[in-house]
């Protein structure tokens, strides 16, 4: 039997995805102190990169997550309200963190499939959330990529609106 042959950049992508990990390992974190705080995303991250040692941690992940959700949260919270059957308010922390990484991810990085997020949202929850809220969670991301990444689940394109992008709510604020 021969040994396997050393693939540098097999192994390149599985430290990168080891990285983006452990990015959103503090990203939901970061997410759940704000929650808790209303501390700015810099005074979060400051503490964080302080106090943690994040030489294995992609910071530029991280710092992107953190601060995109923080900035963003309301147009991500109405993109969850649209699939889930109940308050998003009433959620615990950990699920409202999760459900806003899982859902930016599913809006924003699109190199990410859509199966690979739903997975790294349902590690997420059962490391940091309550017993059975990975069930919730995969219910959850699982509609919203049906209606944000139709075309790689292959589901048809939703009926409704689409939701407009931050530019545009942007725009619609300077008219004001």
């Amino acid at each position: 039997m021969s040994k396997p042959q050393f693939d540098p950049a097999k192994n390149a992508l599985r430290a990168q995805q080891a990285a983006q990990r452990k990015a959103r390992r503090f990203a939901l974190q970061g997410l759940y102190e704000w929650h808790l705080t209303s501390n700015p995303s810099h005074d979060i991250m400051a503490r964080t990169h302080a106090e943690n040692a994040m030489h294995k941690v992609d910071t530029r992940y991280y710092q992107q997550l953190l601060s995109t959700i923080i900035r963003e949260h309301d147009l991500l919270d109405r993109l969850i309200g649209q699939v889930i059957d109940r308050d998003f308010d009433a959620l615990d922390g950990v699920e409202r963190a999760v459900l806003r990484i899982g859902t930016f991810e599913l809006r924003d990085r699109t190199e990410i499939p859509y199966k690979v997020v739903i997975d790294e949202a349902i590690e997420l929850v059962k490391h940091f959330g309550a017993t059975d809220s990975h069930k919730f969670i995969n219910g959850v991301l699982d509609k919203l990529a049906r209606r944000l990444r139709y075309e790689e689940t292959g589901d048809a394109p939703p009926e409704e609106e689409p939701m407009p992008s931050p530019a545009s709510e942007d725009d619609e604020a300077d008219e004001r």
